[in-house]
């Protein structure tokens, strides 16, 4: 779940040239519990500002790690309790209050930085990932985190709950991945695995814009078809959360699920085209977030 077209950061060290974000999932939406909002975006705040230093602008892969590691120790010495430094202070200020009340795991947030420092070398190296395995335990750390850190907030720790929402988690990941194939080839971001490649015989120039690759349509639908089946695992978890978070969750789930229709409906070439929510998709994730079961 992530915030609806941000504006351009202020803190970050390296020009951001009107960086916008379209999301599939809002924040702190109107469903969420009203004393939660304030802790849940600045976890996305802390998360989007992370994500824009290892991937806006024209900075080398070298400033972008520095930049990683020095909002690494903000967060160490936010999480300490200690004085903040006035870079990232509107990132660090209201999350420092929040660490405190709530008492978040602050590994779970060192976890995010992890996998950002790991798409700026992989960008930057041009290395792909072997296999499904390699990428979830990817997921593991760039999108899981979010999902038990909202779990925490919710006061929720069970483990077969928090083994659910990872499989959301993690699907609505390789979701936007495969959403996304024209936005991140375009930016040297590569996550379609080798061993898939391999199996549908294809290049990456079958991902070129110009080409309408057959197998590359097969994989993508494949890879499609392996995220909705994950997402399907978790899909039970809003319906143990109590209350409006319950809800939200709900749909999250839905949303996820349909942008894998909208993948399916362009013929699986994003590629090509990237499919995207719309207002008009609103009244249908509704009435299948009513029908859950």
């Amino acid at each position: 779940m992530s915030l609806p077209d941000t504006p351009p950061n202020p803190d970050t060290a390296h020009p951001v040239q009107a960086v916008t974000h379209y999301e599939n999932f809002p924040v702190a939406s109107i469903l969420c519990p009203a004393h939660l909002r304030p802790a849940i975006a600045a976890i996305y705040h802390f998360a989007r500002t992370a994500d824009d230093l290892a991937d806006e602008g024209s900075a080398n892969a070298q400033v972008r790690l520095d930049d990683l590691k020095a909002y690494r120790r903000d967060l160490l010495t936010a999480a300490a309790g200690q004085t903040i430094g006035p870079r990232w202070a509107s990132v660090f200020a209201p999350l420092q209050r929040i660490l405190q009340t709530h008492h978040l795991p602050v590994r779970l947030l060192t976890d995010l930085l992890d996998a950002f420092e790991q798409d700026v070398v992989f960008t930057a190296e041009h290395r792909r990932y072997v296999d499904d395995a390699e990428l979830l335990d990817y997921c593991s750390r760039s999108a899981n985190p979010i999902g038990r850190l909202l779990l925490h907030l919710y006061d929720i720790h069970d483990e077969a709950l928090m083994a659910q929402s990872d499989q959301i988690c993690s699907a609505l990941q390789l979701i936007n991945f495969w959403q996304d194939v024209s936005v991140d080839a375009a930016r040297g971001r590569w996550y379609i695995t080798q061993e898939a490649m391999a199996r549908f015989q294809v290049t990456e120039a079958d991902f070129l814009p110009a080409n309408r690759s057959a197998n590359a349509a097969l994989l993508i639908a494949a890879n499609a078809s392996s995220a909705r089946d994950l997402m399907l695992k978790g899909a039970a978890l809003p319906l143990k959360v109590p209350g409006r978070a319950g809800w939200e969750l709900r749909l999250v789930v839905q949303g996820g699920l349909r942008i894998l229709d909208k993948i399916e409906a362009l013929g699986c070439v994003t590629w090509q085209r990237r499919p995207k929510l719309t207002a008009w998709d609103v009244p249908v994730l509704l009435w299948r977030a009513v029908w859950m079961r």
